[in-house]
């Protein structure tokens, strides 16, 4: 599993820093892509077969506003995952991605908090389960896609966000 990511930058398009612009891909994407290349190396030279799972976000699909780094970042992690499935389904290597929601970490409650939004607020506006969703939730959906119950599921953008795409 790939799990890279640091938080938004909060800044319009036209008020970008490049350092941390910079600093938000070269964490959130690229370092999704590193492990990326060294898992298929090394599958490869297994004689292939595995699974690879990429974990983006709802932003991948769904912007936020004034998170631009933040969301080609998290959108670039599905070119990826989509990429990976065409390069190597036919060498037996799975390459799926896991896009989770409000999940209850560190970070959403340092949001929170920066935000000065209350849990049952952000919760209502982003889960149609008005709740958080914890980090088990999420590894079950990794655990299922590494699997062999989901061996012909591949360039796959699961998402983990209590319904949030679908309001």
């Amino acid at each position: 599993m790939n799990n890279a990511g640091i938080k938004p930058d909060r800044q319009y398009i036209h008020e970008a820093d490049m350092a941390s612009f910079d600093r938000i891909l070269s964490v959130n994407l690229r370092g999704v892509m590193l492990c990326m290349k060294y898992q298929i190396r090394q599958m490869l030279l297994q004689e292939g077969r595995g699974s690879i799972i990429n974990i983006g976000s709802v932003s991948s699909v769904r912007p936020q506003p004034q998170s631009a780094a933040y969301i080609a970042a998290k959108h670039g992690v599905i070119g990826l995952t989509k990429s990976g499935s065409m390069d190597y389904a036919g060498r037996g290597i799975r390459v799926n991605a896991v896009l989770p929601g409000v999940i209850d970490t560190p970070m959403l409650r340092s949001a929170l908090k920066e935000n000065g939004r209350s849990e049952d607020e952000f919760a209502a506006a982003f889960s149609q389960f008005k709740r958080f969703g914890q980090g088990d939730e999420v590894a079950e959906a990794v655990a299922w896609l590494c699997s062999d119950a989901s061996s012909f599921v591949t360039g796959h953008s699961l998402a983990v966000d209590g319904g949030y795409l679908a309001l």
